[in-house]
């Protein structure tokens, strides 16, 4: 069994990333990083490190893991659906952005389909708020 992370290098990819290790550590289990690429013309040399930047990270963490990264598809959702079905995952974790008010009615359409369509349970992480400037 293992922990499935989604990760993009944002504030709530970090608070993702930072959440799920610390569930690895504490049922020590496997994480795996699933990097899910959106945009067809994206520099390979910035995902190759931004993956490698994942992976020294976790080194650190001393946690056992996978980076996966996917640029086939358009669909985070089904990317970590598909990681955890794969893996037999115990747990997803994903990040969730702030949002306005009226943003608030309405969860993303990612995050609402791996909530609804996880095969397992899904830990949502907000990351903390920006400073004050």
């Amino acid at each position: 069994m293992s922990i499935v992370v989604g990760y993009l290098s944002t504030r709530e990819g970090e608070a993702a990333l930072a959440a799920a290790v610390a569930e690895a550590l504490r049922r020590e289990t496997r994480l795996v990083v699933v990097l899910s690429r959106r945009a067809q013309g994206e520099d390979h040399a910035a995902l190759e490190a931004e993956a490698d930047a994942v992976r020294d990270r976790l080194d650190l963490a001393d946690v056992a893991y996978e980076v996966r990264q996917l640029r086939r598809g358009t669909d985070v959702a089904e990317d970590l659906i598909t990681a955890a079905e794969e893996e037999d995952a115990e747990l997803i974790v994903i990040g969730l952005r702030r949002r306005s008010p009226v943003g608030k009615l309405i969860l993303g359409s990612n995050a609402q389909r791996i909530l609804l369509d996880a095969p397992c349970p899904v830990l949502a992480v907000k990351a903390d708020p920006e400073p004050a400037r």
